[in-house]
């Protein structure tokens, strides 16, 4: 689409039976990658193709090419895209083999055998190999992103017989939390391990890492907390009751400014008006304090919000544009959220398939 004459340009689909299931915008080429799958293999082998926007802007998406052609990713095979660290992952399960791709050229970098590998996380710099669990232990092994040198092999001890919810590395902290149990934050540089009780960390639903503050964002019961990486619990946020359990494509973060954009339930006294339109709260971070909203009875933002200690432009009023439907249709069953920072305007998509655009 073209967001300044709201026209579409093309569509990526180059064959009737394709079915795009990833579309990533790679910033380091400025193009997009889509991973598709097709009816004529039945859906089961994924292609990747990029395509440079300029193609896409005159309307050319077949001026585009294939990658990784000589691979093998057929289910349960996968693609990741890892922008934070400029790389792409794949995983051939037919030959249980992983592949780091440089984004920038998409030039292989190594190889990872992925024998008795039961996941891979990555960190700014840094990856985790997650073994299969042996006994009271999980065999981990730390990598360098960038050349898969190894940085630290060991194992960590575990509880038998309970659940391992949480296995993530977070810069150079490892995560561990196992179903009632205490939450473990161990420093892989240092080996120092903290202990978060299970009465004050309870197990999220989900989580999502600010890596450039050093802060976990945790989800649960509709809710958001902070933590640092020293297992305090920075603050909670107020009046911030997530729409949907399930907040990944609910929540966006715009972490330059420390701001928190969510699609949340309405306070209302009518029941059935609050059951139907929900509300785009946009909250401080680092602070929990909600600093605007838009909802169908208010599409003002409040006037004391400020980003960096700078006034932004939260004082400024926020209509729906090129839209027919009224306010409260547009905030209805929200299931999608994107924040275009260069044109100051945030879209949001609806289970009806519709797509609203917010700006000043």
């Amino acid at each position: 689409m073209d967001a300044d004459k709201n026209q579409r340009i093309c569509f990526l689909n180059l064959s009737r039976d394709e079915v795009i299931r990833t579309i990533f915008y790679n910033k380091y080429n400025d193009s997009i990658i889509t991973v598709s799958v097709f009816g004529s293999e039945n859906f089961s082998s994924l292609k990747c193709r990029t395509t440079r926007i300029q193609y896409i802007q005159r309307g050319q998406p077949d001026a585009g090419f294939l990658l990784f052609e000589s691979e093998s990713i057929k289910w349960p095979s996968y693609v990741e895209f890892n922008d934070l660290n400029a790389k792409l992952l794949t995983y051939s399960a037919q030959d249980r083999i992983y592949k780091v791709f440089e984004l920038r050229n998409y030039n292989i970098l190594y190889s990872i055998s992925g024998e008795d590998v039961q996941d891979i996380k990555m960190s700014p710099g840094l990856m985790l190999l997650i073994y299969t669990i042996a006994g009271s232990h999980v065999p981990l092994k730390i990598l360098s992103i960038a050349d898969g040198s190894v940085v630290k092999s060991f194992n960590h001890l575990l509880h038998r017989r309970r659940k391992v919810v949480i296995l993530e590395l977070f810069n150079e902290k490892l995560l561990v939390k196992q179903e009632n149990e205490n939450l473990q934050i161990l420093d892989v540089r240092t080996s120092e391990l903290i202990e978060v009780s299970e009465n004050e960390f309870v197990t999220p639903t989900g989580f999502y890492f600010l890596y450039e503050s050093q802060l976990l964002l945790t989800f649960r019961d509709r809710t958001v907390a902070v933590w640092n990486s020293g297992g305090d619990l920075v603050t909670s946020y107020e009046d911030h009751l997530i729409w949907h359990p399930d907040s990944k494509s609910n929540i966006i973060f715009l972490t330059n400014q420390n701001l928190i954009i969510s699609y949340c339930k309405v306070h209302s006294n009518d029941r059935q008006e609050a059951q139907k339109a929900g509300s785009v709260n946009i909250s401080n971070i680092l602070t929990g304090k909600c600093l605007a909203k838009i909802n169908a009875g208010n599409t003002h933002l409040l006037k004391e919000c400020e980003c960096s200690g700078r006034r932004c432009n939260a004082s400024k009023a926020i209509r729906a544009t090129e839209i027919t439907s009224t306010v409260q249709e547009a905030l209805e069953n929200v299931t999608a959220l994107f924040y275009d920072e260069d044109r100051n305007e945030l879209y949001t998509g609806s289970k009806n398939g519709l797509l609203h655009v917010w700006s000043n």
